[in-house]
C-alpha cells in the first residue's frame, strides 16, 4: 500500500502520486529510478532525458540525409556536426542542423519535445558558421 506524499515544491499544496511503468524492464535493464513521482499540483518534474541530435544534410535537386548522430551535450553535437560537414566534399548545398530533444518517462515517442536550435553551413572559406533558430 502507498502512503500520499506532500509535495515540497510547492510547499505541500500538492499531493504526489507515483508511476511505476515500465519497472519490470527498467529493473531488467539495471535502471536506478523505477518509479517516478508526479505532483498533481505543480507543473511537474523536470524532463528525464535531454538529447541532442546533429544532422548533415545535402542538396542535389532533392534535399539527402548526410551523416548524423547524437550526443548528451549540446557542446558536442555541435562539434561533432562541426567536424562532419568539414569532411564532406565542398558543395553549395550542403548544410547541417542541431535539434534538441527531450524525452520524457511514460509518454509515447510522437509526444517528445523536438525543436532545431541551431542551423550550420559552411562558407567558401570552409569554416562552418552557426546561426541560432528562434522557437
Amino acid at each position: 500500500m502507498t502512503t500520499p506524499v506532500k509535495c515540497e515544491e510547492c510547499d505541500g499544496r500538492g499531493w504526489k502520486i507515483v508511476t511505476r511503468r515500465g519497472h519490470v524492464a527498467t529493473s531488467f535493464l539495471g535502471g536506478a529510478v523505477s518509479s517516478q513521482e508526479d505532483c498533481l499540483y505543480c507543473d511537474g518534474p523536470e524532463p528525464i532525458v535531454e538529447m541532442f541530435e546533429w544532422e548533415v544534410f545535402t542538396s542535389e535537386g532533392v534535399e539527402r540525409l548526410g551523416p548524423c548522430g547524437t550526443s548528451s551535450g549540446q557542446a558536442t553535437a555541435m562539434d561533432e556536426l562541426r567536424k562532419a560537414l568539414r569532411r564532406m566534399e565542398p558543395q553549395p548545398a550542403l548544410w547541417g542542423r542541431v535539434t534538441r530533444r527531450v524525452y520524457d518517462f511514460g509518454l509515447a515517442p510522437g509526444d517528445w519535445s523536438r525543436e532545431v536550435i541551431f542551423h550550420a553551413t559552411v562558407d567558401l572559406a570552409g569554416s562552418v558558421r552557426f546561426e541560432r533558430q528562434e522557437p
